[in-house]
């Protein structure tokens, strides 16, 4: 039985155990909302070793990493790495996005290595072995694509994007709209040339309980892919955006209806004045299910610094009640991210989502920063390492340059709570 299943059945699972402990939330509170398809657990019945993670209502705001070889670059080894690294900084999540190499052996590695929840997006290897195979995407089977599908599902994968959305109705959106950037989601334009070739809807759409019975099978839970996400600021909040979501709130229903858990993705590139509007909307037209989104980067000039645009708009979003956050390197737009780029986006998308915890009054996260501030007024630099989300780079920065006392560098002996301390004789506040 899948989370949906026993939660109805008022069946406590180990996962809601699991989450409740690390959410300091009821079980009773897990449990429902499980049932209620606003609280997924990503939880593979087959994935050995795995230490759940809920994502949803009134739960903490969780990020995923991605990772995984290009056509181009990587091998088992580099993305074993990306692995360690963003699992060591924080992430909650891993996405396997390969394209290179020994996809299925890749994927299979990172599986057995990770205790934190793995994605995939099977179209991508449906898409690359049509190459191989027949020589073209378009030239896929509807037989072969499931057939990738319940393969990845049997290997363990926890969750999965599927771009179900992308329909010829969305498409018809899309010409209409006359977009700045087009598709930009790749596997949303592996399915629209495929669609477009063969004169057909998405198999994903058109054989959807299918899909719902593979996912039954194994509690895959289902990341419902915004293939029509915006690419820029010029295309955000489109009518081809807006169509896809529209379907996609449909097919939650339909899936909480089959017990199969649920998550919706969002854009994207969008202004800062749109976000919370696509918050709303996401909340509105698909019934509270937790809302995944990459980003979204708030402009489009910061190439190379993407992570800020991401976790600027990141923390935005997720105080306005988005609950999982794809993390952005700086390598975006640019090129495949090496181990350092994922240290970066993980510890970006980190802040963004701790900020919006604070903002959503989550004591854990307010107590974190009080304890960091009692520790800056002590100035004690040991315990401020140990609080931040990277302890090496902050003795690195504080010991670049050596000054008297205990202050640092920046102010030495100007600095102002040790200067207003001596003066009011305030002692520090106790944690």
């Amino acid at each position: 039985m899948t989370q949906i299943d026993l939660a109805k059945q008022g069946i406590v699972s180990p996962q809601v155990k699991q989450v409740a402990k690390q959410e300091g939330v009821s079980e009773e509170v897990i449990q429902q909302y499980t049932a209620d398809g606003k609280i997924v657990i990503p939880a593979n019945v087959d994935h050995a070793g795995l230490v759940p993670c809920g994502i949803g209502k009134d739960l903490t705001v969780k990020i995923n990493a991605n990772i995984g070889t290009s056509s181009d670059y990587g091998n088992v080894d580099s993305e074993l790495e990306k692995l360690r690294i963003a699992a060591r900084f924080g992430a909650d999540t891993i996405m396997d996005l390969s394209t290179g190499g020994d996809i299925s052996s890749i994927r299979q590695a990172i599986i057995a290595a990770s205790t934190i929840p793995v994605g995939t997006v099977p179209i991508y290897q449906a898409g690359i072995e049509s190459i191989e195979q027949h020589g073209a995407i378009v030239n896929m089977s509807v037989d072969e694509i499931f057939a990738v599908i319940e393969q990845q599902a049997k290997e363990g994968v926890d969750f999965m994007t599927v771009h179900c959305g992308v329909t010829q109705s969305a498409i018809a959106r899309l010409k209409s709209q006359r977009r700045l950037t087009d598709i930009v989601s790749r596997g949303g334009a592996f399915l629209i040339g495929w669609m477009l070739h063969n004169e057909r809807d998405n198999p994903l759409y058109e054989y959807f309980d299918r899909l719902l019975d593979i996912a039954r099978k194994f509690d895959v839970t289902l990341s419902l892919g915004d293939g029509m996400r915006p690419g820029s600021l010029a295309d955000a909040t489109d009518r081809a955006q807006v169509e896809e979501l529209i379907t996609l709130g449909e097919l939650v229903e339909r899936a909480r209806e089959a017990g199969v858990q649920t998550m919706v993705e969002g854009p994207g590139h969008l202004p800062l004045d749109q976000i919370v509007t696509n918050v709303q909307l996401e909340k509105s037209l698909c019934r509270g299910a937790p809302f995944y989104v990459l980003g979204p980067l708030v402009t489009d000039i910061a190439a190379g610094y993407d992570h800020i645009t991401a976790a600027i708009g990141g923390a935005i979003a997720a105080a306005s009640g988005a609950d999982f956050l794809c993390y952005v390197t700086p390598a975006e737009h640019l090129s495949l991210p090496d181990v350092e780029d994922v240290k970066i986006g993980v510890i970006a998308s980190r802040i963004a989502a701790h900020a919006a915890d604070v903002a959503r009054g989550k004591r854990k996260a307010s107590d974190w920063d009080r304890k960091m501030s009692t520790a800056r007024k002590k100035l004690d630099w040991g315990l401020q390492a140990e609080l931040s989300l990277d302890p090496e780079k902050v003795r690195l920065v504080h010991n670049k340059y050596t000054t008297a006392g205990q202050t640092c560098s920046m102010c030495g002996k100007y600095c102002a709570m040790e200067l207003v301390e001596k003066y009011l004789g305030i002692e520090a506040i106790k944690c």
